[in-house]
């Protein structure tokens, strides 16, 4: 009997011990694919990795017009528009002027400006708390919202959505 009990004991504490370590050092990671829009020539990939309550995110764009252009998430994964607008507009789910990340109010989709160097390449990483990969909190889950890339530059100041011009790229952030 001592022996059934002691192996319970230790299979249990492995089990346990397991999951605990197991939790700690999950990762959640979705890439998507950024498809052209409003007859460019964009396209590249966008990954979201969550890890210990952070979203990391990094796209990486070619085809772009050297220069500085705006990316967001917006508020459906629709892209089935031509020119993106099936995306809807800027995710703001806590009703925030539009602004730059970080500085005063700003959407939970305003990301911000990035540069595509001379042959057209651009790359952008931020990390943040105030998004998850399906969580339960709707201002936070980023699942169903579409990411958006721009022409323009996003000015951080204009309303609702920084006037940041056409719909270059678009993608579903889905699974």
């Amino acid at each position: 009997m001592k022996k059934i009990i002691v192996s319970f004991a230790i299979i249990t504490a492995l089990i346990i011990g397991c999951k605990t370590s197991t939790k700690s050092n999950d990762a959640k990671t979705l890439t998507i694919a950024l498809e052209p829009k409003s007859n460019s020539t964009v396209t590249g990939t966008a990954t979201f990795t969550e890890k210990k309550g952070k979203v990391t995110f990094v796209a990486k764009m070619s085809g772009l017009k050297p220069g500085v252009h705006a990316i967001h998430i917006h508020e459906k994964s629709d892209c089935t528009a031509a020119d993106g607008s099936s995306a809807g507009g800027h995710w703001n789910p806590t009703f925030k002027k539009h602004g730059k990340w970080g500085v005063g109010e700003y959407h939970k989709g305003d990301i911000g400006n990035f540069t595509a160097d001379e042959k057209g390449n651009g790359t952008i990483t931020m990390t943040t708390d105030e998004w998850c990969i399906g969580c339960e909190d709707e201002t936070k889950n980023i699942l169903g919202k579409g990411l958006i890339v721009h022409q323009g530059v996003d000015d951080f100041t204009s309303q609702p959505a920084g006037n940041a011009g056409a719909r270059v790229a678009c993608s579903g952030i889905i699974k």
